[in-house]
Formats: C-alpha cells, sequence, structure tokens
C-alpha cells in the first residue's frame, strides 16, 4: 500500500504546483467568473423569460439577468477547468512521457491528474455558485454546485483530450472556445427561448444546463440529469484515458515498418554460395 502510495502523493503534488504556478488560471477564477457573473446580472434586463425546461416539462419565467448569470456561471466554469487541464496536459505533456518510459506507473499519473480535476472543479464550482448566491437566492443551491462541478470535470477531462492530441497551444484553446460556444449558445433558453430539438440532448452540458436551471427556480432535484453528466464524463475519460495511454507509450518498442499492402514484400539478395572443396 505504502509503495503506491508514494509515487500517487509524488505525481499528484507536481500536478497542483503546476496549476498554482499557472497564474494566468488563477486570475480567470479570482476575477473572470465574478466579472462575468456580476456583469450578466447588472446588464441583462430583469424582465421574464418563458421556456419550457425539457427534464422536467415544466414551464419557467424566470427573470433574464438571473437565468443568464446560470448560464454564464456554466460557460465560465468549464472553460477554466477545461483551459487549466489543457495547459497542464500541453505543457507537461513530455515530462509526463519521460516519466511512463522511466518505468513510472501510469495508473498513478492518471489517478494525480483524477486528483487535481476534481479539487480544481469542486473549488470553482463552489466559488461560481457563492457569486451566483450574493446576487440572488437559488432555490437549491447544492443542486447548482453540483451541476456545476459535473460541467467542470467533462470540460477539465475534454482539455486532456485535446492536451494530448492537438500539438500546438491555439488549436487546444480554439476547440475549447468553440465547443463552450456551440454547447452553452445553443441551449441558452434566452437566446432560443427553449429549444424543442432533441439534438441538445448530445451537447457536452446538457445535463448539467437542465440541473443547474431547476436548482436556480424549482424545487424539484434531478439526480437523472446528474447522472446524464456523469456519463458524458465517463466516455470522455476513457477517450482521455486511450489518449493519455498514446502520448506516454514507449516509443522504443520495435514495430515493423508501414506496407502498403499491394506492394510485393522486399527481400534481401540471396548470397552466392560458398564454394566448397570436394575430397577427392
Amino acid at each position: 500500500m505504502r509503495r503506491h502510495l508514494r509515487p500517487y502523493v509524488t505525481a499528484a503534488r507536481f500536478d497542483l504546483v503546476e496549476h498554482a504556478r499557472n497564474r494566468f488560471a488563477m486570475v480567470l477564477v479570482a476575477l473572470f467568473i465574478p466579472s462575468w457573473i456580476s456583469l450578466a446580472y447588472v446588464v441583462i434586463p430583469s424582465r421574464p423569460v418563458t421556456f419550457r425546461l425539457r427534464a422536467t416539462g415544466r414551464l419557467l419565467e424566470p427573470a433574464g439577468d438571473q437565468i443568464t448569470q446560470i448560464t454564464g456561471a456554466i460557460n465560465a466554469v468549464t472553460l477554466i477547468t477545461g483551459f487549466m487541464m489543457f495547459a497542464v496536459t500541453f505543457s507537461g505533456g513530455r515530462f509526463d512521457r519521460r516519466l511512463a518510459m522511466a518505468g513510472y506507473p501510469r495508473i498513478h499519473l492518471v489517478l494525480a491528474k483524477t486528483t487535481s480535476l476534481t479539487l480544481a472543479s469542486g473549488s470553482i464550482a463552489v466559488y461560481a455558485t457563492a457569486v451566483i448566491c450574493t446576487a440572488w437566492s437559488p432555490r437549491q443551491p447544492v443542486q447548482l454546485a453540483a451541476a456545476l462541478f459535473c460541467g467542470a470535470m467533462t470540460y477539465g477531462v475534454l482539455g486532456v483530450v485535446f492536451g494530448s492530441l492537438l500539438r500546438r497551444e491555439v488549436e487546444g484553446m480554439f476547440a475549447l472556445v468553440m465547443t463552450s460556444l456551440v454547447d452553452v449558445g445553443l441551449q441558452s433558453p434566452l437566446a432560443s427561448g427553449g429549444t424543442k430539438s432533441a439534438a441538445v440532448q448530445l451537447l457536452p452540458t446538457y445535463g448539467t444546463m437542465q440541473a443547474a436551471t431547476a436548482a436556480g427556480f424549482t424545487h424539484k432535484p434531478l439526480p437523472g440529469d446528474l447522472a446524464v453528466q456523469i456519463l458524458w464524463f465517463t466516455g470522455a475519460a476513457l477517450v482521455g484515458l486511450l489518449a493519455f495511454h498514446r502520448r506516454t507509450k514507449d516509443t522504443l518498442t520495435a514495430r515493423p515498418p508501414f506496407r502498403l499492402p499491394w506492394l510485393p514484400r522486399h527481400r534481401p539478395p540471396a548470397r552466392p554460395a560458398r564454394a566448397t572443396s570436394t575430397p577427392r
């Protein structure tokens, strides 16, 4: 037990130190989340917005500034968490690869990243929920924090996937931003009035949006939608594990060269047989 605990603690400490060194991410957490949520509350009119919540089928009429705060919190939390995990994965990819090639257990590296993701997602989700509660009182603040946490975990894993597969930082940042814009934009009740298309159920934060909206304006718990979000996290985590395994694989392993199937095999020329003397 001790021999497994020590490498895990060491890897987790390195991951947390890398997060702490990402000063830009810390500034985003400290300033961007309250600024964006506060601006949404101040700028957006408070007139009611009517839409039907797909998870319950109930017609809701929340204030426009309040529902915008929830969608803005989802957008901010998911983007920041995805950016943090992408930055750690992208910058520490070579280090992880060297550790794996040197014999460091990959399972401990994966568990360390999961631990840092869980701590970051939980802290950011609670912080965003607290900022919302300073402006108005959601009906279910615990479910709101849980919904933001599940969405942050999902995008954190997507950040690991993008950091493992993409080769340049600008590609990963563009992928995260565009995914979040399409995801949250299509679901926003303020923009769409509650779309009737079933395609929104396939979006990464569908469960988070439904559970967070219900938490803000109803007393009905939605564990099923949180479970849907956990399924999204699980699927993304499996892809992330495959991408991490591919990135940290041992490149010194000998592999046969790639050959087109219709080309004949190349055979080395036969050496001439040595002349042997026959006994007389």
